[in-house]
């Protein structure tokens, strides 16, 4: 089995010497397993039986929805799957893959478009929610399919775009001035290549309004490798304010290898914010969430939001009471300083900003 050693002291003198000590966490990864991030995200886990051998668990006992499994496949890296406890079907990092069976939940409510993102989607590839900013759906790939997530019905076939179609994404930016930061999703952006990355920054440098180039993305966690030297320079050299918002939900899910690469991109001088998703049975704790915050703040990533599950078709088992989310923010801002308390929210759709609940 993989696993990081030699961690050593991170070391905040130059971003080279963050280099050299990534560079050598990421080479301890044993030789039966691909050593970059594009061979890794090519070799994903896709069988439900692949997955529960590789963690000790027998299928029977936790069968999975055939129906939604169609709809919406099995992917995990191994690396993350490297973090999960063996032989247990509680693993909180297992439930968010894992295509159970209570996938096949109805209940009154919960849709396939909960936040009608269909109704701003004025141009392929691109959705205007909120005054001031934009969000382009920079790939429709993902390194993992977590089973809770709002897109997981999203109609990607229209909102790829090819290169030349994104020319109508830049084009809307241009023509309204009032947009100031555009957001990178997807899919997960960074599941792009340097090359494609690049190719849409410039054209956003271009656009002389834009400031801020927000980067919202899983694979830091599940795919860490993705975090590279390459990658810290494009963002480095751009004109425009890099925010990445990581979206951890658990504190299992910083292991060394994540570390090392968030604390390359902070070198950089990114912001780093992160947003969870409050899901039952995972991290609907304020032990738990209190835990992630500080775990969080070690590698220099700020709580952001704590999000109201979207009631999405299919994620019904991960539903948290509002009663039970406010009760456990008031209990972690008896326990951690402010600026480690995650902002509780939830998104409407048709509202002009997210719903702040505390």
């Amino acid at each position: 089995m993989p696993v990081a050693t030699n961690v050593g002291i991170i070391y905040r003198s130059t971003a080279f010497s963050i280099y050299l000590m990534t560079q050598s966490i990421f080479n301890v990864i044993a030789s039966n397993q691909p050593q970059t991030w594009q061979e890794i995200l090519s070799d994903l886990i896709t069988d439900p039986k692949e997955l529960v051998e590789a963690l000790n668990l027998n299928l029977d006992s936790k069968p999975v929805s055939m129906a939604e499994l169609r709809k919406f496949p099995l992917k995990v890296p191994r690396p993350f799957v490297l973090a999960m406890k063996k032989g247990n079907w509680s693993d909180p990092l297992l439930r968010q893959v894992w295509p159970s069976k209570e996938e096949d939940i109805k209940k009154e409510g919960f849709s396939p478009d909960p936040l009608k993102e269909k109704e701003v989607n004025p141009v392929a590839g691109l959705l205007h929610k909120y005054q001031g900013r934009v969000l382009l759906t920079t790939t429709s790939l993902c390194a993992v399919h977590c089973r809770y997530c709002f897109r997981r019905h999203f109609d990607y076939d229209s909102n790829s775009p090819s290169r030349e179609h994104w020319k109508n994404a830049i084009t809307y930016i241009k023509n309204d001035s009032s947009i100031r930061e555009v957001i990178l999703s997807g899919g997960d952006p960074l599941a792009a290549s340097d090359r494609q990355l690049s190719w849409l920054i410039e054209r956003l440098e271009s656009v002389q309004h834009i400031e801020t180039l927000r980067i919202h993305t899983r694979i830091p966690l599940v795919l860490p490798q993705r975090l590279t030297l390459n990658l810290s320079n494009l963002l480095r050299k751009t004109r425009l304010k890099v925010v990445i918002v990581i979206h951890c939900n658990h504190a299992q899910e910083i292991t060394d290898l994540v570390k090392a690469g968030l604390n390359l991109m902070s070198e950089c001088g990114i912001v780093l914010l992160n947003q969870s998703v409050l899901l039952a049975e995972v991290n609907d704790s304020s032990e738990i969430l209190a835990e992630l915050s500080q775990k969080l703040f070690s590698v220099n990533v700020l709580p952001y939001y704590l999000h109201m599950p979207d009631k999405v078709t299919g994620t019904v088992h991960f539903s948290v009471s509002r009663s039970k989310a406010l009760a456990i923010v008031k209990s972690m801002q008896a326990i951690l300083p402010g600026y480690l308390v995650p902002q509780l929210a939830q998104e409407e759709p048709e509202k002009p900003s997210k719903t702040h609940l505390i």
